[in-house]
This record gives structure tokens, C-alpha cells and sequence, in this order.
């Protein structure tokens, strides 16, 4: 098994294939439009919501409300541009709708809204939207409906809301066995370093002492994710924490690791050419 610190080095060093840099500057064709939003954390979860959408997920892009679909909740509702990038990537609604981000009269907003074709849940508030997917998952098992999974994508920084460790205590009580909680784990929240604010860790060890499955990954291998979703949606023991680490502002050099690229307010036409370019730097060596 690896350790923290070898995950953190290696979701440091990867470089980003095709997919992924081509996922990043759908996310900028937003960003270009309205010159602001929370661009460290869309980037920090792109890889996660990629494996999510491409491999994971039972959905139906024309029929949002499929019943026997799986349930996506997004707590960090900040983060909305690397699910709305998905949802556009998977024709839930035209791509052209991204260049109206933040714009009075769009439905894409600054933070996940349920108006959004494919969004389950409005969130943005910290430490929601874990209780919102623990009622989905128990409404689920009620209606019988076995083969449903609820994911959940959790910030790091929520974590300091007591309303996350309610939700986790409910979530083992009920043996939620159909909720997979899936942390971004960049380390950094918008007031700085994680670690300054509050004390995570040992951060699995809290996870597990609530009765719970726990897995560690660098939230930037593709290959990694989909292999541990893939089993961890089949495992049904416990509930499932894959604790994501990743990088905040991952595919921006000048802006990862560091609070400054939690939210940009004002990002001019140089400047995201200079993110387009950071983004190609990061080409994997065989594409």
C-alpha cells in the first residue's frame, strides 16, 4: 500500500492526457465569458468527475429524471464547472450554454442548482450535501431499488462543519451501502491551507472510526479512479470513502496549491490564454 505522501508527490508530478486538458479548456470557454468563478476547485475535481460520467455513472442524458438512475451530489456546489463541463460534454444541454456562465439570465450559476439539466441537488452552503445524498440513498433502499448508488463529492474544508460528522454517523447507523462519499482532497480552502484552519488528519483513521470502508488515490490518475469506483459501487458491505488527493487549480502552474486560485473575480483575456497554455504543458508524453 502506498503511503500519503507517495499519493501526494505522484497526483503532483502526473501530467494530464487529452481528455483531461481538453475537459479544462471546456471549463475556460466559461471562464472566458464571465472572467470569474472558483477555477481551483473545478480543475482540482475535473479527473474525478471525468471517471464519474465516463465509466461509473447509470444515467440518462435525455431523460435526467430516470428513475433507476445513480444519484451525483456535488456538497462543494462552488465547484459546478467541472459538472457542468460533464453534463455539456454528455449532451445534457448544448455546450454554447457554458459561454453564458454566471450571466443574470443563464441557469449556471456560480454554484450547482438543481434547474440544471442533471443536477440532483442545489448546494454551495458547506457540509450539505452529504445529508442531502443520505436521504437519497435511504429513500432508494425504501423503494427497493438495489442496483442505485448515491455519490457523494465532499471538499476538504467541509469537513469542519459538524454537519458532515452527523451525516457520517447517520450514514453508518442506516448501513448506506449504496453511498459512496468521494473527498476532494486538495488541501487548500479559499481562507488558505487546510492544515492552518483545521486539523484533518489522520483523516482516514476519522472516517473509519465511523464504521466505514475507506481507500486512498491520486485523484488525478484516470486509470486508478475508474479501477477503485468500479469495485467500490459492487462493494456493498459498508458504506465506501474514496479519499481523493489531488491539487487545487490541477493544470494551471501559476495557480496550483495556493488559496489565490480558490476564486478568481476577475480573470482577463491574458491571463486564460496563459491557462490555455499552462493546460498544454501538461501533455502526457505519448499523446
Amino acid at each position: 500500500m502506498k503511503s500519503n505522501s507517495k499519493i501526494i508527490e505522484e497526483a503532483s508530478n502526473i501530467k494530464l492526457d487529452e481528455r483531461s486538458r481538453d475537459l479544462r479548456k471546456l471549463i475556460l470557454r466559461a471562464f472566458k465569458n464571465s472572467g470569474k468563478g472558483h477555477v481551483g476547485s473545478a480543475f482540482s475535481m475535473l479527473e474525478i468527475m471525468r471517471v464519474l460520467y465516463d465509466s461509473i455513472l447509470n444515467y440518462e442524458n435525455e431523460d435526467p429524471s430516470y428513475p433507476d438512475r445513480d444519484r451525483l451530489i456535488i456538497s462543494p456546489g462552488w465547484a459546478s464547472l467541472a459538472q457542468f463541463a460533464l453534463l455539456a460534454d454528455k449532451h445534457f444541454f448544448e455546450k454554447s450554454l457554458l459561454s453564458t456562465f454566471m450571466n443574470l439570465d443563464s441557469p449556471l450559476g456560480g454554484c450547482s442548482e438543481e434547474l440544471v439539466p442533471g443536477v440532483e441537488a442545489t448546494t454551495g452552503a458547506c457540509g450539505h450535501g452529504l445529508s442531502i445524498g443520505i436521504g437519497m440513498a435511504l429513500s432508494l433502499k425504501l423503494q427497493g431499488k438495489n442496483n442505485c448508488n448515491v455519490f457523494v463529492v465532499l471538499g476538504d474544508g467541509e469537513h469542519g462543519e459538524g454537519s458532515v460528522w452527523e451525516a457520517a454517523i447517520s450514514a453508518s447507523k442506516n448501513g448506506l451501502n449504496n453511498l459512496v462519499i468521494i473527498i476532494d482532497y486538495n488541501k487548500v480552502q479559499c481562507s488558505g491551507p487546510v492544515k492552518s484552519l483545521t486539523s484533518l488528519e489522520p483523516l482516514a483513521d476519522k472516517w473509519i472510526s465511523f464504521g466505514m470502508n475507506v481507500t486512498e488515490v491520486n485523484g488525478h490518475d484516470v486509470n486508478e479512479l475508474k479501477k477503485i469506483l468500479a469495485s467500490l459501487s459492487k462493494q456493498r458491505d459498508k458504506v465506501n470513502v474514496l479519499i481523493c488527493h489531488t491539487v487545487m487549480g490541477k493544470g494551471i502552474t501559476f495557480g496550483e496549491d495556493t488559496a489565490d486560485w480558490h476564486w478568481k473575480g476577475k480573470l482577463d483575456e491574458e491571463t486564460i490564454n496563459q491557462m490555455y497554455d499552462s493546460i498544454e504543458g501538461y501533455k502526457c508524453e505519448n499523446d
